[in-house]
C-alpha cells in the first residue's frame, strides 16, 4: 500500500538565517531566539553574518556560525556570497535559507535558483521613498517564496510597492525585552529614584511623552494638549518628555518655549535620553507616543503596554496595530487609545480618559496591556511565530 507523504517537520532540518551581523543588538538578539527555538524543535541552527559580540552565545547555544559580510550594494561581494551559499546549501543539506537584508536575498536568490531549497526574507521597518536603484535593490526581499513583515503597514505599502501576493506575506511585530520591562522586575526604589530625578513629588501623576524629540515626533502637540488638560483640571500633573533632544536643538527651544507661552512650563520636565526607560514607564500613569509620521518601530508602544501602563497613540504608520483600543477591539479589551496625529484636542481628551480611571479599571487595564504585550511582542512569541513560518514551508515539501 502506497501511504501519502507526510508533511516535513522541523526536526533534522537545517535552517540558515542570513543577518548583517551578530551585535548586541535587537536584530541580533532576534536571531539568537529563533535559533535557540530551532534547536528547541530538533533543527540545526546555521546563523551567517559579520562577527558581532552574539556569536559566542549562538555556539554556545548549539548554532552553527558563518562569516559572510552580506549587508551590502557591492555587486561582486553579492556575486561571491552566491557562490558561497550555493556551495553551502548542496553540502551542508540546507533546508531553508531566511535573508534578513537585501543583500543577502539577491545573493540567495541566485544560490537557490535551482536547488531544492525554500527562501524565507524579512522586510525592514520602514518602507522609505528610496530613489529607483535602491528600489530595486530591495526589491529582492520580495522575491521569497514567504516574506515575513513587522506590521501590517509595512506589508499593504509591499503589496503595492511590489505586486505581492497577499497569501505570501506572513505579518510578525518585532520582538521588545518583555523581561526587561516587567513591572515585576523594576523596584520601587528604582521608580522612587526616576520621579526624584524628575522632581515630581509623590501625589503628583505623571504622563511621560516617549520618543526622540524632533518635529516629526509632535512633541509639539503634546504641549498644547497639556495646556488644555491644565485648564480643565487640577495641576497635580508632570508632562515628562523623554528622548534624545540634542540633534534638533531648536525644535527643543521652541518646545520649551511653547511651554512657557502656554504658562505650563513649571509643569514640563524636558530629561533628553533616559538610560532607564523600563523604570521611567513604570514612573508614568499615562505613556503618550504623538508622532506625525511613521516611526521606524512602534516600540515605544510595546514596551509601555509591557510595563503594564496605557499607552496614547496617533494613527499614524503601524502604531495603532501595536495596542488594542475601538474600534478595532471592544471596550472591554482596551489597553490604550488612539488618536488623529496633530489634535492636540482628542490628545487631550484621551489622556483624560486615561487618567480619569479608578484604580479598579487602572489596574485591570495595565494587566490586559501586559497580557498583551508578553503574547505579541515577547522575544519568545516572536521566535515561535517565526518557527511557525518555517514549518509550513516545509509541510509542502511532501
Amino acid at each position: 500500500m502506497n501511504w501519502p507523504p507526510q508533511p516535513r517537520s522541523l526536526a533534522g532540518a537545517t535552517i540558515l538565517q542570513i543577518v548583517p551581523a551578530l551585535r548586541d543588538d535587537a536584530a541580533g538578539h532576534a536571531a539568537i531566539d529563533i535559533a535557540v527555538t530551532l534547536l528547541k524543535s530538533g533543527a540545526r541552527a546555521v546563523i551567517a553574518g559579520d562577527d558581532g559580540p552574539l556569536v559566542g552565545e549562538l555556539r554556545a547555544a548549539g548554532g552553527e556560525f558563518l562569516h559572510m559580510v552580506n549587508d551590502t550594494i557591492d555587486p561582486l561581494r553579492i556575486r561571491k556570497n552566491a557562490r558561497l551559499l550555493a556551495s553551502l546549501i548542496a553540502g551542508q543539506r540546507i533546508d531553508i535559507v531566511h535573508a534578513q537584508s537585501a543583500g543577502a536575498a539577491w545573493s540567495a536568490l541566485q544560490a537557490t535558483r535551482r536547488q531544492p531549497v525554500f527562501l524565507v526574507t524579512s522586510f525592514p521597518d520602514r518602507l522609505t521613498a528610496d530613489n529607483l536603484p535602491r528600489r530595486m535593490y530591495r526589491a529582492s526581499l520580495a522575491r521569497g517564496g514567504r516574506v515575513i513583515a513587522p506590521s501590517s503597514y509595512v506589508a499593504v505599502a509591499m503589496i503595492e510597492r511590489y505586486k505581492i501576493a497577499p497569501q505570501r506575506i506572513t505579518v510578525i511585530p518585532r520582538a521588545v525585552d518583555t523581561a526587561a520591562f516587567n513591572p515585576a522586575a523594576i523596584t520601587s526604589d528604582r521608580i522612587a529614584a526616576m520621579r526624584r530625578v524628575w522632581g515630581v513629588l509623590p501625589h503628583v501623576r505623571v504622563v511621560l511623552v516617549s520618543g526622540r524629540v524632533a518635529p516629526w515626533n509632535g512633541q509639539m502637540g503634546m504641549v498644547d494638549a497639556a495646556r488644555l488638560l491644565v485648564a480643565e483640571s487640577d495641576r497635580n500633573i508632570a508632562f515628562v518628555f523623554a528622548g534624545e533632544d540634542r540633534s534638533n536643538l531648536r525644535y527643543a527651544h521652541a518646545l520649551r518655549r511653547r511651554a512657557e507661552v502656554h504658562g505650563i512650563d513649571t509643569l514640563c520636565r524636558f530629561i533628553g535620553h533616559c538610560a532607564d526607560m523600563p523604570a521611567a514607564l513604570a514612573a508614568a500613569d499615562v505613556v503618550v507616543v504623538p508622532a506625525l509620521q511613521p516611526p521606524l518601530t512602534g516600540r515605544a508602544v510595546s514596551e509601555a503596554q509591557a510595563v503594564g501602563r496605557p499607552v496614547v497613540s496617533t494613527a499614524i504608520g503601524m502604531l495603532p496595530e501595536n495596542l488594542l483600543a475601538p474600534p478595532r477591539m471592544r471596550e472591554a479589551l482596551r489597553t490604550g487609545w488612539v488618536v488623529r496625529p496633530g489634535n492636540a484636542g482628542e490628545l487631550a481628551r484621551a489622556v483624560r480618559a486615561a487618567l480619569a480611571l479608578d484604580t479598579t479599571a487602572y489596574e485591570a487595564l495595565g494587566a490586559r496591556a501586559r497580557q498583551f504585550a508578553e503574547f505579541m511582542f515577547s522575544p519568545q512569541s516572536v521566535a515561535d511565530a517565526i518557527r511557525g513560518v518555517y514549518t509550513s514551508v516545509l509541510a509542502r515539501d511532501a
